[in-house]
């Protein structure tokens, strides 16, 4: 039983693209440890509303202000994950930063807080790169993800999301998720 289902684990997480499909990256989520619920909301969109122009790649392509509430005691660090499930190619990360101060509770747009770390997303580049879908598609989901975690993640700069989910293994405290969508 372990086997099968360990062999869909390893299928489903290679079922790994955005704006043709460059740089799709697969990614597998981590352990879950006893985690709870944070909550990630928005003033730019609702959970599940539509991603303004200005946060895209059609736009000033800025990241959006955040909220983050419910980190639980014992939180060392946060990380956040932004990725389009839609892509045509798989999952394409657009943005991936690590060790926010747990104290954290509000991000303001294109904000980058003294000494986190941002990672390589599946432009290639280092940082925020907003949606992009390719023209016609239907709109796509972009999933942003908080964790908190019970530890720093110790990475170099330009590291994957693969690098980051794996250093998150059985360190989640919390996560949370905010969903926006966007088409072209």
């Amino acid at each position: 039983m372990r086997k099968s289902l360990a062999a869909l684990a390893a299928a489903l997480a290679a079922v790994a693209g955005c704006a043709g499909g460059q740089g799709a990256q697969q990614v597998a989520a981590p352990s879950p440890t006893p985690a709870g619920r944070l909550t990630v909301t928005s003033t730019a969109y609702p959970d599940g509303g539509t991603v303004p122009r200005r946060f895209t790649c059609d736009g000033a392509d800025v990241s959006p202000p955040l909220t983050l509430r419910g980190v639980p005691t014992g939180t060392v660090s946060l990380a956040l994950l932004l990725q389009d499930l839609d892509a045509p190619h798989g999952t394409f990360t657009h943005w991936l930063m690590w060790n926010l101060g747990p104290h954290t509770t509000r991000l303001s747009a294109d904000e980058r807080p003294r000494g986190v770390a941002e990672g390589r997303n599946s432009f290639g580049r280092t940082g925020y790169n907003g949606p992009c879908p390719p023209h016609g598609d239907r709109p796509h989901r972009y999933v942003l993800t908080v964790y908190a975690t019970d530890r720093r993640p110790s990475l170099a700069p330009g590291a994957t999301p693969t690098d980051l989910l794996r250093t998150l293994s059985a360190h989640t405290l919390a996560e949370g998720t905010l969903t926006g969508r966007y088409g072209r």
